[in-house]
């Protein structure tokens, strides 16, 4: 009997028949388990900027992908010079450029240009920002002090510029492959700090410790649980640099250092069409109109999956 208890006190203790177990008691089994995954899907599917965004970016690949869905109109084979900047008439609903081409056609071609230097882009400053980010904050040690200082190189040099010189030594193999390279390898070094960071977070959880307590390789440790882990900030920044490669590939034609004249293009179109501004301004303003419409569409994916991600930013809304 506990010190605490007076010997004359009695205890009342109902019979279990009385008490029986209510729903209360009663363990949750039914559901899936939550995770961060599937509380930022719960968070998005609700949010009307990412149907709007996801119904665009469709749009936009299926138009890359389809082009003849939406045009039969040659973009370069039908141009007539007495069509010079005319306006619409059947059959060619938005006008025609300067050499009498049908905006609306290459407007609808160039969307597969644009689109492939966005995602080669995107695809080189995932692998190369997750590999050094992920060796750098993994590991550390001399390591980390490597991989940052070369990132840190890298990251001095705005990538614009390193582009413009890359495509200016390159004249003579100016195409698709070699404008992504001249913006990717140069466009990396953001990632690779975000991920870091994220790492170094992640790498000292509970689960980690657990892994290397029970025998698992390093490496294995990295791959299996800190990486997957770590990736959120990584998607995010990733679908945010495809509308700037988008916007870096147009920039690079509009200055004359991107792609041939002869590749359909939105900075190639308008590029051709900034001397006819006053003149003919919807040779101008409607690639400029699909140009940003694609890159709102994909940074407003970017902010959305950025805010569902964040669980400090699903609970102020």
């Amino acid at each position: 009997m506990p010190s605490n208890t007076r010997p004359d006190q009695q205890h009342y203790v109902a019979p279990l028949e009385e008490t029986p177990l209510v729903a209360i008691d009663k363990v949750k089994a039914e559901g899936k388990p939550s995770n961060l995954w599937r509380d930022a899907w719960n968070d998005v599917r609700r949010r009307p900027m990412f149907w709007i965004s996801a119904a665009l970016i469709l749009l936009v690949v299926i138009v890359a992908l389809f082009p003849g869905w939406f045009t039969q109109t040659p973009p370069n084979n039908d141009c007539q010079l007495s069509n010079s900047n005319g306006g619409p008439v059947d059959g060619h609903p938005l006008g025609f450029t300067k050499q009498g081409c049908d905006i609306y056609s290459r407007i609808i071609h160039g969307t597969s240009t644009s689109l492939s230097v966005g995602l080669i882009v995107t695809f080189l400053v995932a692998v190369l920002g997750v590999v050094f980010g992920a060796f750098a904050g993994f590991y550390g040690g001399w390591i980390d002090s490597v991989l940052s200082r070369i990132g840190d190189i890298f990251f001095s040099i705005p990538y614009i510029l390193a582009a413009v010189v890359v495509m200016s030594v390159l004249s003579a193999y100016r195409n698709v492959w070699v404008i992504s390279l001249a913006i990717g390898l140069f466009a990396w070094p953001a990632t690779a700090r975000v991920l870091r960071a994220e790492i170094l977070r992640v790498k000292n959880a509970d689960f980690v410790m657990s892994a290397t307590a029970v025998g698992v390789s390093r490496f294995r440790i990295l791959l299996r649980h800190v990486l997957p882990n770590s990736l959120a900030p990584v998607i995010v920044i990733t679908t945010i640099s495809l509308a700037s490669a988008i916007v870096a590939e147009a920039t690079l034609s509009f200055l004359g250092v991107g792609l041939p004249s002869s590749t359909m293009s939105w900075g190639n179109d308008i590029s051709a069409a900034q001397f006819d501004l006053r003149t003919a301004p919807q040779t101008l303003i409607l690639p400029s109109i699909a140009l940003s419409v694609t890159v709102l569409a994909f940074i407003m994916m970017g902010e959305v999956v950025r805010d569902a991600l964040d669980p400090k930013a699903r609970a102020r809304r």
